[in-house]
């Protein structure tokens, strides 16, 4: 698999930095939820009104499992995980057709749909990596910061979370495949994410907006709490489900269609 193999060798440094990125996340924030756990800060927490600490996530930060939620896998490690996926996408689709290299590769006798199977892989690749790094290195932190995370759980919402990262990198990946243009690729990717994003948190707002919900991948990652309850086998069918049929639609597209010169 040369392109694969290119993709995953090349971009080694920009990886390495990207999971840097996740470390340091990971070691700011958990090992300060001795500190965050205490009853002032719930008492605080108690005295907002309840839609805004739910929108947050902060409703649950008393626990562990909650505020490694809340702080990581629904903030911060979502925020940084889907803006890694989009990037990655948006280069090895529209990036790479717009700088003329995919012109070249193909011309290399790599056909189209050889390119986007390899190219989707190698940005699998790249998610499942960081989310084994965030699981192995949050498992670490967790004892001595008191967090008292089961391993299944652990799991559960790790699988949640790149397949969260995964739909918007593919939905970047389909756009960016099918138009050959890289801004358009970061916008349907960074829509993904964002209406996502939003669709759930009005939803928790507003009983006449709760089918919103419905709509959202975040919800679908996050709403069945995977971190306290274990895994939510219809939500990662969603995500997972989804994310493959937007890079095999994506590859389809491409060997469809006339490359721009």
């Amino acid at each position: 698999m040369p392109i694969y193999r290119g993709m995953m060798v090349d971009g080694w440094r920009s990886f390495l930095a990207w999971l840097v990125g996740f470390a340091a996340l990971i070691l700011l924030y958990l090992p300060l939820y001795p500190s965050m756990s205490s009853p002032e800060l719930v008492s605080l927490l108690d005295s907002l009104p309840k839609q805004l600490v739910q929108t947050i996530g902060y409703d649950q930060i008393s626990t562990g499992a909650g505020y490694t939620q809340s702080t990581f896998f629904g903030l911060m490690g979502f925020l940084l995980l889907t803006v890694a996926a989009i990037a990655w996408a948006a280069s090895v689709t529209g990036g790479a057709e717009e700088s003329g290299e995919l012109e070249l590769t193909l011309a290399h006798g790599v056909s189209r749909v050889q390119y986007g199977m390899e190219s989707s892989l190698a940005l699998l690749s790249r998610l499942v990596l960081i989310g084994v790094l965030a699981g192995i290195l949050i498992w670490l932190v967790g004892g001595p910061a008191g967090l008292e995370l089961e391993a299944g759980n652990l799991a559960a919402v790790v699988l949640a979370w790149v397949g969260l990262g995964l739909i918007a990198g593919a939905g970047a990946f389909f756009v960016g495949l099918a138009s050959g243009r890289r801004t358009w690729a970061i916008g349907a990717g960074a829509a993904v994410g964002v209406v996502g994003y939003l669709l759930q948190a009005l939803a928790k707002n507003s009983e006449s907006l709760e089918w919103m919900k419905y709509l959202s991948p975040y919800d679908w990652a996050f709403s069945q709490q995977p971190l306290s309850n274990g895994f939510d086998w219809g939500g990662l069918a969603l995500l997972w489900g989804l994310s493959a049929l937007l890079i095999v639609g994506g590859v389809f597209v491409l060997s469809r269609r006339d490359i721009l010169g």
